[in-house]
């Protein structure tokens, strides 16, 4: 038998949970989870895709997963958080680059994303995928870089609502065998980071907390967990 203790699990907590867009609750986001999902099959003709929203949506999440299902099946992409690096170039092998809050991308940069855009444009294979907070014609960027930015689909992450949120962890908890009242799951909404994989992460190791201590998950147990992260 396995014991965590306590110290372990507050270490778990801060543990990121693997991307990948299975894992995603996708909400209003069903259309761009599937022409994602078409896209790494091969079965999208667009190859370019920028998506923007609010943080905590869950643009990151998604530019990683898709990362992720290259490497793991053996190819090469790159996964770039708000920066560029100019030796990411077309060549063999390369399947996609994914570029995370482009708004942080300083000058040079830029212009490297616009050469690997034109280079991708013109090969016609390689995926490219970018995030930000704004839709492409307002972010204050280099008005070359945003134009293209422009010309592939261009998809808002819609952050799921409350009610969407509450029902991901009471189906999460179910699927672990254990009930998850309403009025807990609004007590961690209202007193932890609200974006989906944190608050699964905090289902985690609410989950083992609970354990440990041989109860039912309450909002008193709920509050000794995030008081002792």
């Amino acid at each position: 038998m396995i014991r965590f203790s306590e110290k372990q699990l507050l270490l778990d907590i801060k543990l990121q949970a693997t991307p990948s867009l299975d894992n995603f609750v996708s909400g209003r986001n069903f259309e761009l989870i599937q022409t994602l999902k078409n896209m790494l099959l091969g079965h999208e003709k667009e190859r370019f895709i920028y998506v923007w929203g609010d943080s905590g949506c869950g643009k990151s999440h998604l530019l990683q997963a898709a990362v992720r299902f290259f490497i793991q099946s053996g190819e090469v992409a790159y996964y770039c958080p708000g920066e560029m690096n100019q030796l990411i170039q077309l060549s063999d092998g390369l399947c996609c680059v994914a570029i995370d809050d482009v708004e942080s991308l300083d000058n040079e940069a830029q212009l490297v994303l616009f050469s690997v855009y034109n280079q991708f444009k013109e090969a016609g294979s390689s995926i490219l995928l970018v995030s930000g907070s704004l839709p492409p014609m307002q972010l204050n960027l280099r008005r070359d870089l945003v134009t293209r930015l422009a010309w592939g689909l261009v998809y808002q992450v819609h952050e799921l609502t409350e009610a969407e949120k509450i029902d991901a962890l009471q189906k999460q908890a179910a699927e672990r065998g254990f009930v998850l009242e309403n009025a807990v799951c609004r007590y961690l909404l209202q007193h932890a980071q609200r974006d989906l994989s944190s608050l699964m992460i905090i289902l985690d190791a609410l989950d083992r907390f609970s354990l440990v201590h041989q109860r039912h998950i309450t909002i008193p147990l709920l509050r000794k967990l995030l008081n002792n992260r």
